[in-house]
């Protein structure tokens, strides 16, 4: 099968941007996203998330990034990869996915074929969006259009796995519409595809990767605080058990970000649907959810004084400038109860990042001494630097919490 098809990317943020400039490169791409900066920003080559080089960006050809609806009309594929973020309540959260199918279902012709990228619950492809594709389009599914579930797999700031180094799932409503995406996606993937048998499938099987993941953290997380009243070191107790071949291993962590801490929730919101009690992923979930309170207890017990505190790190993962559910907010939000206002550094981010609470944020390496320092995001052009740089930024009395236990060992450092 030979396919020459203009496909259509809508939504330009960590996922489709990369989807689109890889797929620019054997078709007709249009990235189209409803944020006009973000595309005045990627027509002049620059890309703010930082998965995207400047140099790839100026040399994508086949990849016209607009804001205008027209652009993207009559496309053969459309591919919806936009954020499906919980409400205030942990709930799913469609309005930025309802709109896309809104925008393509006015774009799409007879023989179209709508894939949706986006993170969602088993069911929710067929029960929410092709309603919407069919009755702004006046088409019918899978008779005039057809559908397709590829959940996204990006992993922001890691560049040892690049979209194509990562097998992708890819599910359809029929057969040919399967082969055809098939061909498309296999294209782009060195890696290789595996096909799903239904669209459910897929959707479950990305559901449940970060779940799993989610899980087995909180369940480091709960080990790293019975290990800490021990005053047991969790990293080198990881490490040792790691030594047997059927031991996964997973470190503690302050879980944010746009996946893992969120995907749980898509699926805990269905099975309560069903009438289902999802025990063990709920009880992992707030194991997680409160981290930062330990963190900050831990931190706080270990200092002598807590009157200038300072927080290395801000985003919600190393190597990556992505705020999004940073838990670094919840933190800062459970200093400010102590009455305490920390200082935030993270070279990732050259303004104030959009948290609540009252912290100051430094632009610079700061040349001031504090009472305690939080290496909560090791970056790596935080880690580049000696561990004198570190402890300079010490009181006499002061100490620093290695949250990642990253660092040298030091009379000054704790280890989480």
């Amino acid at each position: 099968m030979s396919i020459k098809k203009k496909i259509s990317v809508i939504g330009l943020g960590y996922v489709g941007l990369p989807l689109a400039v890889a797929l620019s490169k054997s078709f007709e791409v249009v990235g189209f996203d409803i944020n006009k900066s973000r595309v005045k920003e990627l027509n002049a080559h620059n890309d703010k998330t930082l998965e995207v080089a400047k140099k790839e960006l100026k040399n994508a050809n086949n990849l016209k990034i607009s804001s205008n609806q027209n652009d993207i009309a009559g496309s053969d594929i459309f591919i919806a990869t936009v954020p499906t973020p919980i409400d205030e309540k942990n709930n799913p959260d469609l309005i930025a996915l309802k709109m896309a199918s809104k925008t393509i279902a006015c774009a799409i012709k007879k023989g179209s074929i709508v894939v949706y990228e986006s993170t969602v619950y088993p069911g929710c492809t067929e029960e929410i969006c092709v309603p919407i594709l069919e009755n702004f389009s006046n088409l019918s599914f899978n008779k005039d259009f057809f559908v397709g579930y590829s959940p996204e797999r990006i992993n922001p700031g890691d560049k040892n796995h690049a979209i194509g180094d990562i097998v992708k799932i890819v599910s359809a409503s029929n057969k040919k519409s399967l082969d055809i995406l098939h061909e498309v996606y296999s294209k782009i993937i060195p890696a290789g595809l595996h096909k799903a048998t239904s669209i459910k499938v897929a959707e479950a099987a990305k559901i449940i990767e970060n779940t799993q993941r989610d899980i087995n953290i909180a369940l480091m997380n709960e080990f790293s605080l019975i290990l800490n009243e021990l005053d047991i070191d969790s990293k080198e107790v990881i490490e040792a058990a790691g030594t047997k071949w059927n031991f996964h291993k997973y470190s503690p962590g302050l879980v944010g970000g746009h996946c893992i801490g969120v995907d749980p929730y898509y699926l805990t919101y269905k099975a309560k649907k069903l009438g289902i009690n999802p025990r063990v992923i709920l009880s992992g979930r707030k194991v997680n959810d409160s981290m930062h309170k330990d963190v900050a207890t831990y931190l706080l017990k270990n200092s002598v004084n807590n009157n200038k505190i300072l927080i290395l790190g801000a985003t919600f993962k190393e190597n990556c400038p992505d705020i999004r559910n940073s838990r670094i907010e919840n933190f800062i939000l459970e200093m400010n109860l102590h009455g305490i206002k920390p200082e935030v550094y993270d070279p990732f981010l050259d303004k104030r990042p959009n948290f609540k609470g009252n912290f100051s944020f430094l632009k610079k390496w700061p040349s001031k001494k504090y009472d305690a320092v939080f290496l909560a995001v090791p970056h790596n052009n935080i880690l580049a630097r000696k561990l004198n740089s570190f402890l300079d930024l010490l009181k006499k009395q002061g100490i620093l919490l290695d949250f990642k236990s990253v660092l040298p060992s030091h009379q000054k450092i704790l280890k989480w």
